[in-house]
C-alpha cells in the first residue's frame, strides 16, 4: 500500500482480531514485517478518537493491538543518505511547534538492516530540529522523560512517514506509543 497513513503493530495472537477491527474503520494491507499492519483511513487523527471511545467501552477492544501510529507526511528513500535528506525536510515544519519546549525524535524502522541505524537518525534529525529551534529564537531541548512532543518516524522497507506527538495525545490515546 503506498498511501498509507496509520502504521499499527499487533500483539502476538492479535493478526485476526486486528484485521477485523481495523477494516471497519478503512483499508487495510499486510507487510512483510512480522505483526505490522499499514491502514489507509479519511483522518488519522479521527481514527484515534474512535478507538480511544471503543477502548472506553470496553477495555478488552483493543488487545489486539500493540501501538497505532499516525503519519501526517510521507515520503520514499532508497538509501540511508536519501532518507537523512527526505527526513529532515518532512520533519522541518515541527520546529516552530517545538520552538521553547523539549521533545526527542524516535525512529522504528523495518527494512534497510544494516544499511539504515534508527538511532544515527534520530540524533541527525534531533540535532537538526534543535539547530531550526534555536535559530528562531527560543531554543529547544531534548527529553526522554515527558517531553512536550516526539517526532515519530516509521519506516516500511523504502517508506516512510512522519508525525508529531504531543504529550496531550500521549496522555490520551494510550496505544500510540512511540516511544
Amino acid at each position: 500500500m503506498r498511501d498509507w497513513n496509520v502504521l499499527v503493530t499487533v500483539n502476538a495472537g492479535g493478526w485476526k482480531a486486528a484485521l477485523r477491527l481495523l477494516r471497519s474503520f478503512g483499508r487495510v494491507a499486510e507487510t512483510q514485517f512480522l505483526n505490522v499492519l499499514l491502514l489507509h483511513v479519511d483522518d488519522p487523527y479521527a481514527l484515534l478518537e474512535a478507538l480511544w471511545g471503543l477502548a472506553a467501552r470496553d477495555p478488552s477492544a483493543l488487545a489486539c493491538l500493540a501501538r497505532v501510529a499516525p503519519v501526517e507526511k510521507m515520503f520514499t528513500f532508497s538509501s540511508a543518505e536519501e532518507f537523512d535528506a527526505r527526513a529532515r525536510a518532512a520533519t522541518s515544519g515541527y520546529a516552530p511547534a517545538l520552538a521553547g519546549k523539549s521533545f526527542h525524535v524516535r525512529v522504528h524502522r523495518r527494512g534497510f538492516k544494516g544499511r539504515l541505524s534508527g538511532h544515527v537518525e534520530e540524533g541527525a534529525l534531533a540535532d537538526s530540529l534543535l539547530q531550526a529551534a534555536s535559530d528562531s529564537g527560543a531554543p529547544a531541548r531534548i527529553s526522554f522523560e515527558d517531553p512536550d512532543f516526539v517526532v515519530a518516524v516509521e519506516t516500511v522497507g523504502s517508506q516512510a512517514g512522519v508525525a508529531l506527538v504531543s504529550r496531550d495525545q500521549l496522555a490520551r490515546y494510550p496505544f500510540l506509543r512511540p516511544g
